[in-house]
């Protein structure tokens, strides 16, 4: 479960880097039953959660603005990886036991689970970024939008399902793929459509 709890929150990071973040740190200073590893008990500190909503506000706003939202992703590409290993690590609470020395972190196999979480973090994000240019150029940016306040109900319904209920993850993350062949499938027919006949 907690491997399913980290991927929740991986995929979840790579849509939007702040909603998982802030759901962890907000269930873990609220909420009896999650209980962060000591590793990772800053994500409950209010400056951190402070500064974490703040991000949310600036992202849920930049990502709303056609073009701005692709200079936005190309920022995130850092940022949402890194998201996602945290909250694929603090999920995965079991793989990322406490290290003290610095050489021991690598020895000791705890950077996996923070590995997998950049992983799935970044190729969520991958998707995102590629998809959004051409979504802005088929609605005229009308549906940057629409899109980004899909992805951010998706990266709070990831995250919360998550924490709740992880077996339902596998159920999101078939969602989520099947949503991408829809993409796909839309972008090569309408290019096989736009091609000129010879």
């Amino acid at each position: 479960m907690e491997f399913l709890t980290g991927t929740g929150l991986a995929l979840a990071a790579g849509l939007n880097a702040y909603i998982p973040l802030l759901v962890l740190g907000l269930a873990g200073r609220f909420l009896d039953f999650v209980d962060l590893p000591s590793n990772w008990a800053w994500l409950e500190n209010p400056w951190v959660l402070g500064i974490l909503g703040v991000l949310l506000v600036i992202e849920i706003i930049a990502d709303k603005i056609p073009v701005v939202d692709s200079i936005n992703d190309w920022i995130q590409t850092i940022v949402r990886p890194v998201s996602g290993g945290i909250a694929f690590g603090s999920g995965a609470a079991s793989g990322t036991a406490v290290v003290t020395d610095p050489a021991e972190f690598f020895t000791s196999g705890s950077w996996i689970p923070i590995a997998i979480g950049v992983l799935l973090a970044l190729a969520t994000h991958g998707a995102k970024m590629l998809a959004r240019p051409v979504i802005n150029a088929a609605t005229v940016g009308t549906g940057a939008p629409v899109v980004s306040t899909a992805e951010d109900i998706s990266s709070v319904t990831l995250s919360i399902l998550a924490l709740l209920l992880p077996i339902l993850v596998l159920l999101a993350i078939v969602g989520l793929i099947a949503g991408l062949v829809v993409l796909f499938r839309r972008r090569r027919r309408k290019a096989a459509l736009d091609e000129p006949v010879l």
